[in-house]
């Protein structure tokens, strides 16, 4: 839909503040802060500019930039489209929580529904080299969580990323990706049907202009959004120098919760969720466990993931009874320690499927995780 003429404008004059060369978000909000809205700070002049940034800077800003103009045409023209949203600080629809991080970007792009950016969220993060555990748990956790009520967000990266995205579109609430290149680029490549998805169910966005490739020093920035947007930030599988660490550290010095599964002490991709525990993050083994520490800042109406009791078996269909899949499999963990492996084996179901069934047994109450990885009914 086209813009209006007033809208076109407002959104113009934003885009030239963000849009000028080495003028990060910090910066923007320190002009924003000495003299208001965009227009006034190109109203100000180049001496009390300078005063609040330095000589070069404010020439950029003020001097007619033919390659920045060219940009902010691109992004009205971007706009245009119905299902693209460009979200300045003054839009009512920008997302409260990241006003609080210190340096919220002043103009984001989204594709998808703007009003996603401020549901309750909680942030998915992990290594792009996961295991199939690590992948099995993003996905089953994403699903549960979004069922519950917390729409999930992530970086559309390989492995963890991705199989959080994918389990919150299985799931109730959908799913939110920040990305670390212009919104038009789509990184990984092979990710474009699920960034589409993703829009579709929830909201793609980026604070890097239009055309912005892969560049290692912008995905810290979405690391601070991802952080930002949420609640708290999960960690599933880490190595000990990881972006995902990153993104918890900044979660907690923004003051939302921080949790992390633990997994095996040979694992190199457990490391960095180890250290997280010990460095005071919440020892995750459940989506329950999650939503105790968020269900606070919940909505009072969202649902959430029950524990039961084990049912009469006499009654079939009573709650926490298993479906006949995972039923199978609770017979087959009988009253030993056993890992996913393992029942996999003894079940001859996919090691996906044995760890859905897994979460189900564990959400109903039948079963529960030992910190090892390994399962056992409950109440033994």
């Amino acid at each position: 839909m086209p813009l209006s003429a007033e809208a076109r404008e407002e959104r113009a004059v934003w885009l030239r503040l963000v849009l000028t060369p080495g003028l990060g978000p910090a910066a923007a909000r320190r002009l924003l802060e000495a003299f208001g809205l965009p227009e006034d700070i190109f109203a100000a002049g180049r001496t009390k500019l300078a005063a609040a940034l330095d000589g070069a800077r404010a020439q950029a800003l003020l001097e007619h930039d033919a390659a920045r103009q060219a940009q902010v045409e691109a992004s009205l023209r971007w706009a245009e489209d119905e299902r693209h949203h460009l979200v300045t600080l003054a839009d009512p629809r920008y997302p409260a929580r990241l006003l609080g991080i210190g340096d919220p970007p002043p103009v984001l792009f989204v594709l998808g529904d703007p009003d996603a950016l401020s549901r309750p969220t909680i942030a998915i993060v992990g290594s792009r080299q996961a295991t199939r555990a690590g992948l099995d748990h993003a996905h089953a956790f994403a699903r549960a969580l979004a069922d519950a009520g917390l729409q999930v967000c992530s970086g559309l990266a390989r492995g963890i990323d991705a199989a959080a995205h994918r389990g919150a579109l299985a799931g109730r609430a959908g799913t939110v990706a920040v990305v670390g290149t212009g919104i038009d680029r789509v990184y990984p490549a092979g990710h474009a049907a699920l960034a589409d998805a993703i829009a579709t169910r929830g909201a793609v966005l980026s604070e890097l202009p239009l055309g912005t490739q892969v560049q290692r020093a912008n995905f810290p920035r979405r690391n601070r959004l991802i952080a930002g947007l949420s609640l708290g930030v999960l960690v599933v599988e880490a190595a000990r120098q990881s972006g995902s660490l990153i993104t918890a550290r900044q979660a907690a010095e923004f003051g939302r919760e921080v949790m992390a599964i633990p997994g095996s002490i040979h694992s190199p991709v457990s490391k960095g969720c180890h250290q997280l525990i010990r460095e005071g993050a919440k020892l995750v083994e459940s989506a329950e466990d999650v939503l105790v520490e968020l269900r606070a800042q919940m909505p009072a109406a969202a649902p959430t993931v029950a524990r039961t009791a084990p049912p009469d078996s006499s009654a079939p269909g009573a709650p926490g009874t298993p479906s006949p899949a995972a039923a199978l499999l609770l017979r087959a963990l009988g009253w030993e320690p056993a890992d996913p492996d393992t029942l996999a084996e003894r079940t001859g179901q996919p090691i996906g499927a044995v760890a859905a069934h897994l979460l189900e047994l564990e959400l109903a109450g039948l079963a529960e995780r030992w910190v090892d990885g390994r399962y056992v009914r409950a109440g033994r």
